[in-house]
């Protein structure tokens, strides 16, 4: 303890002597009792190097000082970069969906164009079973809204199946794509009949079967099967889809095929009832 004590006198008497000196030095040069020369040129040697060496460090605190305002401004930036980039993303978003319900509303319309001759209710999907395709899925509409069995559903570009069951206010579909459905085709050229078959295996590929053809015409990839005059339960004219494979059967008389469907069973939310029943019997 006692060493310490004698340690910070003597700093303490030194820096008292500096500041003495410098004050006597100070006093010297305003009485010109000494020549300014010589204490110019010690001020050089003793001042200017402290002089310059503080320069520096002042010049490099401004530097880091600026550097930090910099990263701050660049952080706020930064943020405001981020926030506009997520309002952004979220515009692009709801504009996509507005893009998508547009033209999914401009399809109905046309095929309410193309069936004018019919009266149609539009509905919502609501419900669906489970799996990627929509192959058996409940609307909001029912028999409040004058649907009956057997009415045609109609979305996208054509056919999307049948009413099967029916509430006050909801309807159960079956699409033309599930494993319990067929329906009567044909080419949309020639008229040749097929029957389209519901297959949701085959529609992991998107594609449906077709069989029982019987024509011998050329039958090319891109034809358009429509549902036929002789079906039962489906009104005449209404596209299924296009063929993409064709394939004459052993016997040399009938040809298999596959086709794309022209509805998007897997994005279905708006529909088409068209309230007309071809037929109450059975049949495809």
């Amino acid at each position: 303890m006692k060493r310490r004590k004698r340690k910070h006198i003597k700093s303490r008497h030194i820096l008292v002597c500096l500041i003495f000196a410098c004050i006597a030095m100070i006093a010297l040069t305003f009485t010109s009792v000494l020549p300014v020369a010589p204490l110019q040129q010690v001020g050089g040697i003793a001042i200017v190097p402290l002089q310059n060496g503080i320069n520096h460090v002042g010049t490099w605190l401004t530097g880091q000082a600026s550097g930090f305002q910099n990263v701050r401004d660049l952080s706020a930036e930064n943020q405001e970069l981020k926030q506009r980039v997520a309002e952004l993303e979220s515009e692009n978003t709801t504009l996509a969906r507005e893009q998508d319900e547009l033209t999914r509303l401009r399809n109905l319309y046309q095929l309410d164009g193309d069936f004018s001759q019919y009266e149609k209710v539009g509905a919502n999907v609501i419900a669906k079973e489970s799996g990627n395709w929509f192959h058996k899925f409940t609307i909001n509409r029912g028999s409040d809204d004058g649907i009956t069995v057997d009415m045609n559903v109609v979305s996208g570009s054509g056919l999307v199946g049948i009413v099967t069951r029916v509430g006050k206010n909801w309807s159960i579909v079956r699409s033309i794509i599930d494993d319990d459905s067929n329906v009567s085709g044909m080419t949309a050229t020639t008229l040749d009949t097929c029957i389209v078959y519901g297959d949701m295996s085959a529609m992991e590929d998107d594609r449906l079967p077709f069989g029982q053809m019987n024509t011998e015409n050329d039958i090319i990839a891109g034809e358009k099967i429509v549902t036929s005059n002789i079906s039962d339960k489906y009104l005449e004219g209404i596209l299924i889809g296009y063929i993409i494979e064709v394939d004459e059967d052993s016997n040399h008389l009938t040809k298999t095929g596959y086709i794309v469907p022209a509805v998007d069973f897997a994005h279905l939310q708006e529909v088409l009832v068209i309230k007309q029943v071809k037929d109450t019997g059975g049949g495809k």
